[in-house]
């Protein structure tokens, strides 16, 4: 660290002043601070400046009345019902847009004709040439699978055939008579598809076999259903490829299932026919879980171990209503056991339900249907009360799914082949809690805060992960959360192969990493670093609050938060989602500078210390002892052999008591104020600005955290320095001393440098190591094992 007087720093830092001008003169100026304008979409009176909906917003509307029937045998699904799709914008249509989703199991689909086996890459990392059973057998089974949508009728309301075109995963059909604005149109639809087995082929839906004989059907994107159309996209009909979720519209559903009448089926809505389907004790629990603390079992254990045995040849028909909801799902299955318990939403009553399999206890009974109440509880504080009558976690295989008011949760114990001992892991029960806030918390985003998940998958995967990562913390401490701290994202934040989080939803690059944790880390930092949680939550719960029901996009989503924070973060959104610039930050030097009194007295003591501070040149350490000529003839010594360079003298106290006499009271007092001044180097390695947190650590032992905002680049983004005053002495420097920036490379993050601990392993040689193909050869030949029947897991 350099030590100098302030007063005689003033020529050197002027002069450095001038060259960084100079330096920065010669190479474009890159800003950081730019507004996003050229960016962002021009404001309208549908979407306004402010982030909020318009005064002429608009969206459509699409209401169903679906019958369909679950083959079992067969594990098909064949559908009929009436769609209603209200115009609400300013245009005219002349053909309307349906998803057939399920279409991405065709054997000549998009999404399978791009398919393959891993990379190269992946196959050279692992040092060899080879893919697991489980991928081949995936690749095999999705060719030989004969999936898709059959289309089977499309009339209106007048029962006469409309002409419809198939392209792929869309359907578009042509209207008699253009739709005017403010018009409906009825028209009938009927189909049929086959089910994919969710852990082969399947993706979202499908079902799951078991041991037993008896299957999970987890029906999800089962019917044809309304593209979106709105003002920013028109029809979003962009193809459904699988990474690429789903965009529809808001409407009312009223939905007959006929399954086994054995079957227990989960759904969307509430069931209309309780009387028809439960038994009266079953329906007799249902009624005590509306007012109950903790769960109540509607369908026991032993009364879906007793259903397991047989299959009934009889059906039933389950009746549904959902009210304004986006889409609707199910599952259907006579393996399940069923609990439920009530939780307050704002005035509105919640049943919190769970289905799953005996394969799924203890696990399931224990912490399921908690944890749905949990999300609620949490999310309710930082959005909006949960609006629908039931959230429904439900076992199967698919690894974690949602939709309105219900989702599909992968997690299970194992059984010990030997002992028949039921255990789990750590990460099987915190993952099963995760995955169900996760899915029971899409309800809110984007189910009811409808972004176009086609196109932005972070809008509903992001913002969701950092709820998910608020929830956790609130279930205990030190709950092992793998998305949303700073620290969690070093790893991906210094890898190369990135895109930026604000890229189309097929188009992604480590989508875990680019769509969930990235922008969830984003809104953590942004939460606990720049603007604090007072500020942030209320932006953040105003966006929730203003766009429910309502499809927001990425700048209503920026401006909403800038708007109710009142905090340009321009800056913020660039870095963090325009970019794939990473931070680190790195201290690159510290000097310190102390005011010079005046006074001769002390200000050349003060230099006649720092000069015996030097370092003794060498030479003089070896001359130590020497016999020199004036110590053999003293007479040679005269005044400069009594006196040195920091000798005051009595010109040196004339020019003092002259200066102090032309002074100032206060200005004598500032000669006397004592302080230490610190200039520290920052330099911006990585591209992204942030604030810098400064941990300063005093000789007393005493450390102080200075919070300096982001603007401190906006002149300068890769070189800025900093004016520390202090009253003591600087002993050490720490920038973002608790991991808060996800900074990727801390080793340049204090001053003085700190080493990085590490462990050193010893090994042997392996002395053996390579091909030896004579020795192979001479192995003796081993006896084959028998070939018996792989024994599986409980509930593969």
């Amino acid at each position: 660290m350099k030590i100098k007087h302030l007063q005689a720093a003033l020529a050197a830092t002027l002069f450095a002043g001038a060259t960084n001008m100079a330096q920065a003169a010669a190479q474009p100026f890159d800003d950081k601070f730019r507004q996003l304008d050229e960016l962002l979409p021009t404001a309208t009176d549908t979407r306004t400046a402010s982030g909020a909906p318009g005064h002429r917003y608009w969206q459509q509307r699409a209401d169903y009345r679906l019958r369909a029937t679950l083959d079992e045998n067969k594990r098909s699904i064949t559908g009929s019902g009436t769609v209603t799709y209200t115009n609400n914008s300013p245009d005219t249509l002349s053909y309307l847009w349906v998803q057939l989703d399920q279409n991405m199991f065709r054997s000549d689909s998009d999404n399978r004709r791009i398919a393959g086996l891993p990379s190269r890459d992946a196959w050279q990392a692992r040092g060899n040439d080879g893919v697991k059973f489980d991928t081949l057998k995936s690749t095999l089974e999705q060719q030989r699978f004969e999936g898709g949508i059959q289309v089977t009728g499309v009339t209106g309301s007048d029962g006469r055939a409309l002409r419809h075109t198939v392209n792929k995963t869309m359907m578009r059909i042509d209207l008699p008579q253009p739709l005017k604005p403010g018009a409906r149109v009825a028209f009938n639809l009927a189909w049929t598809f086959n089910m994919p087995e969710a852990n082969v082929v399947g993706r979202r839906t499908g079902f799951e076999k078991f041991d037993d004989g008896n299957d999970i059907f987890l029906s999800a994107q089962w019917f044809p259903r309304m593209a979106a159309y709105y003002d920013v996209k028109g029809w979003q009909h962009k193809q459904y490829m699988g990474d690429g979720e789903f965009t529809l519209e808001f409407g009312d559903y009223d939905v007959q299932l006929t399954v086994p009448a054995d079957h227990i089926v989960a759904s969307t809505g509430e069931l209309a026919n309780a009387d028809a389907v439960l038994t009266g004790a079953q329906r007799e629990r249902l009624r005590q879980a509306k007012n109950a603390k903790k769960p109540v079992v509607i369908v026991t254990q032993k009364e879906a171990e007793s259903a397991e045995k047989s299959r009934s040849k009889a059906t039933k028909t389950w009746h549904f209503k959902a009210r304004n909801v986006r889409d609707f799902a199910f599952a259907s299955s006579r393996k399940f056991i069923w609990d439920a318990q009530s939780i307050k939403s704002g005035s509105k009553d919640v049943l919190a339900m769970s289905y799953y399999p005996k394969e799924g206890n203890p696990l399931w009974e224990k912490y399921s249907t908690a944890a749905v109440i949990h999300t609620i509880e949490q999310y309710n504080k930082y959005s909006f009360d949960y609006p629908y009558p039931t959230a429904i976690s439900v076992n199967g295989s698919i690894g974690g799914m949602e939709y309105p008011m219900i989702s599909f949760n992968a997690g299970r114990p194992v059984k010990d082949k030997k002992t028949g001992e039921i255990t789990y892991s750590k990460g099987t029960k915190y993952g099963l809690i995760s995955v169900i806030i996760h899915e029971v918390g899409h309800n809110y985003f984007p189910m009811i805060v409808n972004s176009d998940e086609r196109q932005w998958t972070w809008m509903d995967e992001g913002l969701n992960s950092f709820l998910q990562f608020l929830a956790e913390e609130a279930w205990e401490n030190d709950y092992p959360s793998r998305r949303g701290e700073a620290r969690n994202i070093v790893d991906y934040m210094r890898s190369t192969n990135q895109v930026p989080v604000m890229t189309n939803a097929e188009s992604t690059l480590q989508r875990g990493n680019n769509a969930y944790a990235k922008p969830a880390t984003a809104l953590n930092v942004l939460r606990e670093t720049i603007l604090g949680r007072e500020l942030f939550d209320f932006a953040f719960k105003e966006y929730a609050e203003r766009w429910k029901f309502k499809r927001p996009t990425p700048a209503d989503f920026f401006r909403t938060m800038e708007d109710a924070s009142g905090t340009d973060l321009d800056w913020f959104w660039r870095g963090w989602f325009y970019t794939t610039d990473a931070v680190d930050i790195s201290v690159d030097g510290v000097s310190e500078y102390t005011i010079s009194t005046k006074d001769p007295e002390i200000e050349k003591a003060w230099q006649r210390a720092r000069h015996k501070a030097e370092p003794t040149p060498m030479i003089d350490q070896r001359n130590k002892g020497m016999q020199r000529r004036v110590e053999t003839d003293p007479d040679l010594k005269d005044f400069y052999n009594e006196h040195d360079d920091f000798t005051v003298t009595n010109k040196d106290r004339n020019a003092y008591n002259e200066t102090m006499a032309g002074l100032e009271d206060w200005e004598k007092a500032l000669l006397k104020e004592g302080k230490r001044f610190y200039l520290v180097d920052f330099s911006n390695k990585g591209g992204l600005v942030m604030p810098l947190i400064v941990e300063l650590e005093l000789k007393s032992g005493k450390k102080i955290v200075e919070r300096i905002p982001a603007e401190i680049w906006r002149t300068s983004p890769k070189k800025v320095t900093k004016l520390f005053i202090l009253d003591e002495e600087l002993a050490g420097i720490t920038q973002d001393p608790y991991w808060e920036t996800a900074d990727i490379d801390t080793s340049n993050n204090a001053w003085p440098a700190k080493p990085t601990p590490s462990r050193l392993e010893l090994f042997k040689t392996n002395r053996d190591a390579g091909s030896n193909l004579m020795r192979d050869f001479a192995t003796p030949l081993k006896k084959p094992a028998e070939n018996k029947p792989a024994e599986k897991k409980a509930g593969q």
